[in-house]
Parts: C-alpha cells; structure tokens; sequence
C-alpha cells in the first residue's frame, strides 16, 4: 500500500507539472513538454506509452505539408525568375555599354594622315574622314602675346605699389623688330579692372591670374636674383592686349603694357596661324584646328615651305574585328535569352518581356543603321555578311564583309561610328537596351511584378507558419491531457489489482 500510494502521488504530481503548461505556449516549448511528460510517464508505467512528439509532429506534417511544398516551390519559381530578369538586364547592359565605348574611342574611324609631321600632326575625331584627299600648307602658326617688365625688381617679392590694373584685348600692331606695340584696337569685350591692394611683385601676379581674364601673370627670376612680370595672352591676334594702371602708393605703371608704354618688351605678339587648303586661305585663332575638315583634328607644328598631303587609311581589321566581337557577343546575350525561356524549364518561359526583347535583339540585323542611299551601298548588318542561322543565331560570312569594307567603307564606319542622331549599331543596342529595362513594359515592369509577387508568398509562408504553431499547440495539449487521464485509470487499476491481491492474501 505505501508503494502503491507512492506511485499515485508521484502520478499526481506528474499531471499537475503537464497541465500547467499554457495553452499558447509556442512550438518549441509545446513539444518539450510532450516529451517530457511521455517520458516521465512511461519512466512510471503510468500514462497511454504514446510517443506524442513524434505523433504532433505526423499529425501537423500531414496536414500542412501539401500547401508547405506548393508554397516552397511556388517561391523557388520566383527567386528563379526575378534571378533570369537581373542577369538578362545585367548581360544587355554590359553588351550595350562595352559596344558604346568601342564606336567612341575612335578606332573605328578612318584615321587621316598627315605626310609632314613636323608641319602638322592629323587625328580623327567623330566619324573620322573616310577617303581623305587634300593638300594643306602652313605659312604662319597662331603665337600669344607676351610681354616682360623691363625693370628689375630685387627679389619677387619686392615693392611695387597699390592701385588698380586695366587689362584690354584686341588687336596690336608691333614695332619692325616686334619689341613694343606701336598700335592697338580694342575688340569688343569691356576691359578687365584688378585692384591692386597688395603691392608686391608675387601678389600682383596672383591677383591678376585670379581674374582668369585671360592672361597668365608669372614672377620670373633670373641668375642674379632679379625680379620680372611676364603676361602671357591666348594665342590668336584678338588676343592682345594692353595694361594700363592707376597708382595709389608707389608705380604701377612700371609694369604697363602698350602703345608707348617704354616699361615692358614683347618678346611674342599674338597672330594667328595661316594656312592654305587645296588652294584656298584660312586662318585660325590657335594652332589646334578643328573646325577646317570634318571628323579632322590638326595640330599645327611648323611653317611648310609647300603643300603638305593629308590623306587617310581605313582601318579595316579593326572594323572585321569589330563586326565579329558584335556577332559573338550578340550570339552570347541570345543563348542567356534562350536559356530563361527553354519552354520545358525557362524561370521566364511566359513572360512576355522576355519574349519582346528577343524580338528585338533578332530585329538589329534588320535594322537600317545608317541613312538609305540610291547608289546600292549596305545600310544592315545584313547587308554587310552578317547573317541569321537557322537557330537564330548570327554568323559572319567573311567573303561578303571582306567585299563590304573594300567597296563600302565609309557604310561600315557609319554603322560603327559613335553618333548623336540615333543611327549606328551602338544607338540600336542602347534603344533595346533602355525599352528592355522599361519599368510600364519591359524586364523592369516584370521585375517590379515577380517583387510583388515574392512580397505577397512570403506573408502567405508566415500564415502558414502560425497556422502550423497553433496546431502544433493545440495538439499537445490534446495529447497531454490524454495522457494525463490514461495515467489515472492506470493509477486506479495499479490500486484495485493490489487491493485484491491483499483481500486473497487474507482470506488464505
């Protein structure tokens, strides 16, 4: 009886401990208690013996392991796709851009040549200068102005007084030796003040280039530690100029600058360069001329005493290179397409975006690149041997490009040319690219769609979650509270069996 009143007691306590768990309590600690007290109940031989965390955990499984796999698989989907959408903008994106940078770094343009480079030096700029053929002597190169202070100053950061400086520019006429101006007329621009307040050599200099009027000031030194102020215009004859002064303290005017100002020698006076063109006279401002032959930079280095030649090669590896890396890579960018939109396992196969841009990579061929003409010259890609497979991708028919460049090479520079009116290859790619990306229609617009749609499953999956939870809660306490009745009746019986056995015991 004390063994037997022992165990109901112990069985007591034990039904007490697993009742008093709260019933939202979360999974965890639903199942901890569950196995702690089929554990302790079977340690006992009390209790039903079921494994009840194993039980919940079948119990909840079944219940929610259908919809638990449509949502895993639904959400795998959408990580797949929103993953294609990023790589195939990723991938159209660097086609575009690496395609953008070749048309503009000018190796594609006929370069012009020049047979002197100690005349002039030539470089292409914009489309170049296809089938370049013309003759261009230099009889005078563009000069600044400079003008030097004739006295010297004891060290450069001497005295030379307070005031105000008058900076004009315009035209000068030079002395025979050319050491003074004996002329000037001002152009139209009003003339340029600078207040002098610090007096000293290196302060003018600084207050003067502060101005930024167009004249450089600089403290030059010679051997003997003497002082001088150099003024330096742009080159071009209306860039001269003259300095005139008003002294507060000290003598400015000993660093004036024109007609019969004795302080200052000119040691360079501003003239333009001069050249002639296939017979006709120009002249420029600087010794950079851009704006003479289209898609031409010259850069005038000496005097020519006739003609020089300026001509042009067309760089045709470069351009069959060019062709081909476009092939190459187009045909890269079009097996990521193909990829995403496999009908059998394509994250992207129904999408329509995906679709259009397809359509419209597999348009370029097709496209015209470059203004129509009436004599028969190749404005496509197509036109110059790049054909569609029947797969869809490109290749090169190397006889037909090689034809194209001899026959038609300004065509296929122009393709290739890097241009601001919407033609060109590199215009083509760019327009796809950015209708691509569209945020109303594009990947961007699919994009923005799989986000959303990802958003929405995820609060599907923590409903789910907590569906789960309040299952797995309700559950064990279900099974707990069986067993905790199951342990009574077996308490009961353990008590009635030794009950009889002692009533048998005495009646013997």
């Amino acid at each position: 009886m004390t063994t037997t009143t022992s165990a109901t007691s112990s069985t007591s306590t034990a039904n007490t401990t697993t009742t008093s768990k709260p019933a939202s309590a979360s999974t965890t600690a639903a199942s901890s208690t569950s196995a702690a007290t089929t554990q302790l109940l079977n340690s006992l031989n009390a209790g039903s013996g079921v494994d009840t965390a194993s039980l919940v955990t079948s119990l909840v499984a079944a219940q929610f392991d259908a919809k638990t796999t449509q949502l895993t698989k639904q959400a795998d989907t959408l990580t797949a796709q929103i993953s294609g959408i990023a790589t195939l903008k990723n991938a159209l994106s660097t086609f575009s851009n690496a395609l953008d940078t070749l048309t503009k770094n000018g190796t594609l343009v006929s370069q012009p040549v020049s047979g002197n480079n100690a005349v002039f030096t030539a470089a292409a700029t914009g489309t170049g200068a296809a089938s370049l053929s013309a003759n261009l002597s230099v009889t005078q190169l563009a000069s600044a102005q400079v003008a030097v202070s004739k006295k010297a100053f004891p060290n450069s950061t001497a005295s030379v007084g307070t005031g105000q400086l008058t900076l004009t520019f315009g035209q000068a006429a030079y002395s025979a030796d050319g050491k003074s101006v004996d002329g000037f007329t001002a152009g139209s621009a009003a003339p340029i003040t600078i207040d002098i307040t610090d007096g000293s050599l290196t302060k003018i200099a600084a207050a003067i280039n502060a101005k930024k009027a167009g004249v450089t000031a600089s403290v030059v030194t010679d051997a003997d530690g003497s002082a001088y102020l150099s003024l330096k215009s742009a080159t071009g004859k209306d860039q001269a100029f003259t300095l005139s002064s008003t002294s507060t303290t000290g003598d400015l005017s000993a660093l004036n600058v024109g007609p019969g100002a004795g302080n200052s020698t000119i040691t360079s006076g501003a003239q333009n360069a001069k050249m002639t063109l296939d017979g006709v006279a120009v002249e420029r401002g600087s010794n950079t001329v851009s704006d003479l032959i289209d898609g031409v930079r010259l850069q005038l280095t000496g005097v020519s005493s006739g003609p020089v030649s300026l001509t042009s090669t067309v760089p045709a590896d470069a351009l069959k290179s060019a062709v081909t890396d476009f092939v190459d890579t187009y045909n890269q960018v079009l097996a990521m397409v193909d990829e995403q939109l496999d009908s059998t396992d394509g994250p992207l196969k129904n999408d329509q975006a995906v679709r259009s841009l397809k359509d419209s990579l597999q348009a370029l061929t097709r496209r015209a690149l470059s203004p129509s003409t009436t004599d028969g010259s190749p404005s496509t890609l197509a036109g110059i041997g790049v054909r569609t497979t029947k797969t869809g991708t490109l290749e090169v028919d190397d006889a037909s490009l090689t034809r194209a460049l001899k026959d038609y090479p300004e065509r296929i520079q122009a393709m290739f040319a890097s241009t601001t009116d919407g033609t060109g290859i590199s215009a083509a790619l760019k327009s796809v690219s950015l209708n691509a990306g569209s945020t109303l229609y594009g990947l961007g617009a699919s994009n923005i769609r799989y986000l959303q749609q990802q958003k929405d499953l995820a609060t599907q999956q923590d409903r789910l979650a907590d569906q789960k939870t309040d299952a797995t809660t309700r559950m064990t306490q279900q099974f707990s509270s069986m067993n905790s009745k199951v342990a009574a009746y077996k308490s009961t019986q353990t008590f009635l069996t030794n009950q009889i056995a002692a009533w048998n015991k005495s009646d013997n």
